[in-house]
């Protein structure tokens, strides 16, 4: 009898157990600390609220007929939102890398995209679960209204759903937590700050508009303000497949290096 070499074993179909428990997993890991990943955000874009109110005058400025602290309240949210579905997919990956528990993770039976699918249902609720907390404590501040429903689900979902698979991908590639800084503050903080999210695009000398349209976090927020608002700086349909576009590179990039074990197996 000749021996045969071990075969990878193939599990077919979706393992639901360990992608609940996964997600459950990641759920808990900010519900457990939500001083810090809640409480926290909420009390530090009231205060950039405050700021903008008070000390630069936003209560009596406009921004095209809108109020400006109207237009302010939905760019901070969305920067909000995103901020946190990053910060949440990202730690937890780096996190387990250094404290070396990310074994635990990849032992299971759980296929790549599966493995994917928990770290990024993790960020998207966070990053929900603080737009709807945010809104709501905003709403006795700031006069909001909704215009559009349909949009603000849309670019919520879109938004965190794409920085959370870039937290993926700067959680597996970072091997130190000044790495996961320096990607936080080289390249999601610029990008967050340079999208219009205090101020209206057309503020700005038209080489650093054009510039602008090649931010992805621009048309995030934008779209996101019009569904509040009624009003955008560019084009919401155009918005929404810049934004599908960027979440399947990035699902597709996150998805490779979590196949090909990219600095996670060794």
């Amino acid at each position: 009898m000749i021996n045969q070499p071990p075969q990878d074993k193939k599990i077919n179909g979706i393992n639901k157990i360990g992608l609940l428990t996964l997600i459950r997993r990641e759920v808990l890991r900010f519900i457990s600390v939500y001083t810090q990943t809640i409480i926290a955000p909420i009390v530090t874009t009231l205060i950039f609220y405050t700021v903008f109110a008070l000390a630069f005058g936003g209560a009596v400025r406009e921004v095209n007929g809108v109020s400006f602290m109207a237009f302010l309240a939905p760019g901070l949210i969305m920067m909000t939102m995103v901020q946190n579905a990053f910060a949440n997919s990202s730690s937890s990956l780096v996190v387990s890398k250094i404290q070396g528990n990310i074994v635990d993770v990849l032992m299971p039976p759980l296929s790549a995209m599966e493995l994917f699918i928990g770290y990024a249902c993790g960020a998207v609720l966070r990053g929900l679960v603080l737009g709807v907390s945010t809104t709501v404590i905003l709403s006795f501040f700031a006069p909001l209204q909704i215009y559009s429903l349909m949009h603000i689900f849309a670019f919520a979902l879109l938004g965190t759903l794409m920085l959370g698979s870039l937290g993926i991908v700067a959680g597996i590639w970072s091997e130190r937590f000044d790495h996961m800084a320096a990607f936080t503050n080289f390249v999601v903080m610029p990008m967050t700050f340079l999208s219009g999210t205090f101020y209206n695009i057309e503020m700005l000398p038209r080489f650093w508009q054009n510039i602008a349209h090649f931010n992805p976090f621009f048309y995030m927020i934008d779209g996101f303000r019009y569904g509040f608002i009624g009003q955008s700086d560019s084009n919401v349909t155009i918005g929404l497949l810049v934004l599908l576009l960027c979440n399947i590179a990035l699902i597709t990039l996150s998805y490779r290096m979590i196949k090909t074990g990219y600095k996670i197996k060794s």
